[in-house]
């Protein structure tokens, strides 16, 4: 097929004109380059996957073009490789696409004789061009907009051309001639008896609503254009420079033969000028590249013919299989053929590289420059699509003194290095990986410091994988007194030994498919980690960066954070002074709608052993109910855990589990009805809302294993028999009062089956529960980042029925939703992408009226992290989390994977956190610094108009002992912020008017409560009054 009418580069191949026509100059220092050139082909950049072949490809400045075997156009963003919008363009299959210089319009060509002309930007069909004979397929299309003329080339060997400057000025059509509605001479003649065929019902009529309706006239035609199809055409001359003084159209047909065209400027009209003759092989495929014209042949052949003699000057034998389509640029030539091979040829046309592109044909080609990466497309029968990286000199054409250029190489390497650092099999729990696990940690320090970071290595103890520290500091420009945000991370990830297959590549070699990179690591957490870092390199790129960033990425995270506590104590005042803390290390409750995460679970990871002081034994031979097995007595100990409704027995449990409040139960039913609002077939917003507390707000016990001594298998009495189990806890829990509890609730229950046998319990790993401030600055920062990263969001997608689907009552007790029921599969298009033709509308109770962005869903999760609140309590610092990855992500799963887009905004939505949120705490000072459980109560920050007011006014401040309280007032507290009362001694409180304060909103719960606090001088002051609007307590 023909591609690309103009070259995208005139600098490579016209360059060695000379050489190319047939001098015995030799360039010894020349052919010695190439020969030591590697032979590898260019890397596989992306893939795409469609469920017909690729018959066409174009490119836009932001975005990839296909036709495909169905009739259908699809559209691609070129920054993320996600599918924008597929287009019902063609009744039968789109044979060419073209896009206009300007790019402002798209032109496709099918096997219904129709070309049909778009807007690139809306994909709204502007016009809709047929003949009034019968042409057949149109195989290619060609735009002059200095003429505003299109020329098609048909199976029927004409070339036929329509002014669109004339289109008003044409007579009203009749569209029974239009091809979907005519009689077809062929296919719609009699048959035997004078009977024609019935015919199928077009899938469509035209139209008002498809476009603008145009009709060829007669006179505009070229019957016999060639002695056989019309294959492919393109428009050359014309521009200032060029051999050609004047605009002339060229084009390749089934005889063998090319014809130049001249162009008459008044009408489009074309009239025949020369006639290039070398064999009867069709000519498949036409590129230009400056005075040289390259055509692709049929038997394989690439004949190369110079404009200005009209010369056949090379034939070169290409391939062993029919060119199908040819592209030029960048010094090189590039041609595609039948049998899947794609070559690249240098300028004196010595095979540079050879590849099987595809499986079978490849079909159409495409090269451009987008974001300063050279690609080269391709497409197929084999249903791909492929991206190629084609330029050595990627890294040179980028390096530049100017900021936007440095952005994008920025850019660019972001995916280079999260390839290298996929590469690296970072596994903690397997000490095979321990030298991967190092060169890990040092990439990363590496990486850092070449980003102008000051780096360290702190080393672990008991030789587990080291912590990697990084300091940027503040920008010059600012102040002094600067801030400093701690990023957490981990470079360490679980096993993907992918004995069975399961993963689509290698799960350690990165592979971009329909616009996700899939990859262990890439989402858990090596993604999020680098997209932080690129972030903050940006920032420093630009001088902006407007506080000092601080990295931990610890290398034992994926086994409990082993030494990692122990290590940020050791170097604590290396790292200095914490202001907030970010983590991003979690995915979004679905994927569609961003999310950030405000609560974690915290976990209990035991393991529990029963050990007979017998050998195996035979249950044959030994078998007796006299014998103390050790199977048996651990089930039986393990089955006093919980009951049949899953409720956890161990004594005391549920006691320090906060109640659900009644603004809690609401955000639970807010986020319930976002969902459903998205996909209607997710079933009952309340039952949904219930499921979502069973998994955030609510504890549990899960059996992980059960192992035993001896073979598999076989009728053993094992010696030994070992469970694993997890015990995930809530706000308010702590772990070392769960793990006691379970340990006393065991050794109880054993202790009571007076048997022979031994039990040994032990704590593998452990993780506080946390519960983040939503309404702190941290989170108000990250909420306004996503809400301009992402912008709006589209659509819901609407169900297969029209309402929730009613609930079978099969048993008593209900089959549980778990994350899986919230992801809508691979190939499900998120409508929070990258570049989204959808406006926005009226989400649900998390959008304002006003707004015409889709703000965040505040989550909380069911998982845990070690380091959060151990890092809270460490630096009384608060801490944020956003999730980069969607639900469908598989972390820890065969394919796991990351989405493009998600990549690339979560750098966004980093960025502007670094740069703007320390502009949001001018006014607190560390002298402010409360207890890290207050901060966690009740925020480190306040809202940003009462902080201004504050240090307006002379404020008071008073620090209460807690128990001081009415009992009222504290179990209201405690009830409100979810606090753990062992830890709170104190709170210090702020009395001033409030009448003067610009956010009387603030803790609105104690704000209503009947107790208030007058204007006091001493600790003795606190009171029982009326409620009074001019004196309410303030809790920093």
């Amino acid at each position: 097929m023909a591609t690309s009418p103009r070259a995208l580069d005139h600098g490579g191949i016209a360059d060695s004109h000379d050489a190319r026509i047939g001098t015995d100059a030799t360039d010894t220092q020349h052919m010695a380059k190439i020969n030591s050139r590697a032979r590898e082909p260019p890397a596989l950049f992306h893939k795409v996957k469609n469920e017909r072949s690729i018959l066409a490809l174009a490119v836009s400045e932001a975005r990839l073009f296909a036709g495909t075997q169905s009739g259908e156009i699809l559209v691609w963003s070129l920054d993320t490789y996600e599918r924008l919008r597929s287009i019902k363009a063609h009744h039968r299959s789109v044979l060419s696409l073209y896009v206009s210089k300007a790019q402002a319009l798209l032109f496709s060509s099918a096997g219904d004789a129709i070309v049909n002309v778009w807007c690139t930007h809306s994909l709204n069909r502007l016009y809709s061009i047929y003949s009034t004979y019968d042409v057949g397929d149109v195989f290619c299309v060609a735009y002059s907009a200095s003429l505003n003329t299109v020329y098609l080339g048909a199976q029927n060997t004409s070339i036929q051309w329509y002014n669109l400057s004339n289109k008003d000025d044409r007579p009203t059509l009749d569209l029974k001639r239009h091809p979907i509605i005519r009689n077809h001479r062929f296919f719609d003649s009699k048959g035997p008896g004078g009977t024609p065929t019935p015919r199928l019902a077009p899938t469509s009529e035209p139209r008002s609503g498809d476009g603008q309706y145009l009709e060829i006239d007669k006179e505009d035609i070229v019957q016999y254009a060639h002695n056989g199809y019309t294959y492919c055409m393109l428009l050359a001359g014309g521009s200032e420079g060029d051999i050609l003084e004047d605009e002339t159209l060229i084009s390749g047909g089934g005889d063998g033969t090319i014809k130049i065209w001249s162009i008459e400027e008044a009408t489009g009209a074309i009239g025949e000028l020369r006639t290039l003759e070398s064999g009867d092989d069709s000519v498949l495929a036409l590129v230009l590249d400056d005075t040289l014209l390259y055509s692709g042949r049929l038997n394989g052949d690439i004949n190369v013919w110079d404009l200005e003699t009209y010369q056949l000057v090379r034939r070169i034998e290409a391939h062993t299989a029919d060119v199908l389509t040819l592209c030029v640029g960048y010094g090189s030539l590039f041609s595609g053929s039948a049998n899947g091979v794609v070559k690249q040829f240098t300028s004196r046309y010595e095979c540079m590289h050879e590849w099987q592109a595809h499986d079978h044909l490849v079909l159409a080609s495409t090269m451009t420059v987008h974001r300063g990466k050279r690609i080269f497309v391709t497409g197929g029968n084999d249903d791909c699509i492929a991206i190629w990286d084609v330029g050595e000199s990627n890294h040179e054409a980028q390096k530049s003194t100017t900021t936007d250029n440095g952005k994008e190489m920025i850019r660019y390497e972001l995916l280079n290095s999260l390839s290298q650092l996929v590469a690296l099999r970072t596994v903690s729990s397997k000490p095979e990986y321990a030298q991967d696990c190092r060169r890990g940690a040092s990439w990363l320090k590496s990486l850092l410091k070449d980003f102008g970071a000051d780096t360290d290595m702190f080393s672990t103890a008991g030789n587990t994988n080291p912590v990697v520290f990084a300091r940027f500091k503040v920008s010059s420009t600012r102040p002094k007194q600067a801030k400093t945000i701690l990023f957490y991370g981990h470079y360490d990830v679980v096993p993907a030994e992918n004995k069975q297959q399961l993963w689509v590549s290698d799960p350690f070699m990165m592979h971009g498919m329909n616009g996700y990179l899939y990859g262990r690591g890439v989402s858990d957490n090596k993604g999020p980690v680098l997209a932080a870092i690129y972030a903050v390199a940006e920032l420093v790129t630009e001088k902006r960066l407007n506080s000092d960033v601080v990295f931990l990425i610890e290398g034992e995270e994926e086994c409990g954070s082993r030494g990692f506590e122990e290590t940020v104590r050791r170097n604590k005042d290396n790292i200095g002074v914490i202001d907030w803390i970010l983590l991003a290390n979690s995915y979004w409750l679905d994927d569609d709608i961003p999310c950030l995460t405000y609560g974690l679970r915290g976990v209990v990871h035991a393991t529990v052993e029963v050990a007979s002081h017998r050998a195996n034994l035979h249950s044959g031979v030994d078998g007796s109910q006299r014998i103390n097995e050790a199977m048996k007595d651990l089930i039986s100990i393990l089955a006093v855990l919980s009951d049949s409704d899953g409720l956890i027995k161990i004594p005391r449990f549920y006691d320090s589990v906060l109640p659900l409040t009644r603004d809690e139960d609401r955000s639970y039913t807010a986020i319930s009805r976002a969902l459903i609002s998205r996909d209607p077939e997710r079933g009952d917003a309340r039952q949904l809302g219930e499921q979502l507390k069973g998994r955030w707000r609510e504890p549990s016990l899960t059996i992980h294993r059960i192992t035993s001594s001896g073979p598999t298998g076989s009728s053993v009495i094992p010696h030994t028999a070992t469970a694993t189990l997890s015990v995930r806890l809530v706000p308010r829990q702590t772990t070392s009062t769960i793990q006691e509890a379970l340990k006393e609730i065991l050794r109880a229950t054993f202790a009571k089956l007076c048997t022979t046998n031994e039990l040994t319990i032990s704590i593998d790993h452990t993780a506080e529960p946390w519960l983040g401030v939503k309404t702190n600055k941290i989170f108000q920062a990250l909420e306004e980042a996503v809400v301009d990263v992402w912008g709006p969001v589209g659509h819901q997608r609407r169900g297969s029925v029209p309402a929730a689907k009613p609930r079978l009552k099969t048993s008593a007790k209900t089959t549980p939703g778990t994350s899986a029921s919230l992801t809508n599969g691979s190939d499900h298009h998120s409508q929070a992408t990258a570049d989204s033709p959808h406006s926005p509308v009226s989400p649900h109770e998390y959008q304002s009226p006003k707004e015409k962005s889709w703000k965040p869903l505040f989550i909380r999760e069911g998982g845990s992290i070690p380091a959060i609140r151990f890092l809270e309590q460490e630096f009384e610092a608060p801490a944020a989390h956003l999730p980069c990855g969607q639900a469908s992500d598989k972390a820890h799963l065969d394919n796991e994977r990351l989405r493009l887009s998600n990549l690339y905004k979560s750098k966004e939505i980093f960025k502007r956190v670094f740069r703007d949120l320390p502009l949001r705490s001018d006014v607190t000072a560390h002298s402010t610094r409360v207890s890290p459980l207050e901060l966690m109560m009740f925020g480190a920050d306040f809202h940003a108009a009462l902080q201004a007011e504050m240090a307006r006014i002379q404020k008071r401040s008073f620090k209460l002992p807690f128990n001081a309280f009415p009992q009222e007032i504290k179990s209201h507290i405690i009830s409100f912020v979810g606090s753990e009362l062992q830890d709170l001694k104190n709170i210090r409180l702020v009395s001033h008017n409030l009448a003067e304060t610009a956010a009387p909103f603030l803790f609105k719960k104690l704000l209503l409560m009947p107790w208030t606090i007058g204007r006091f001088r001493d600790q003795r002051s606190l009171q029982r009054v009326q409620p009074h609007v001019h004196a309410r307590p303030y809790l920093l």
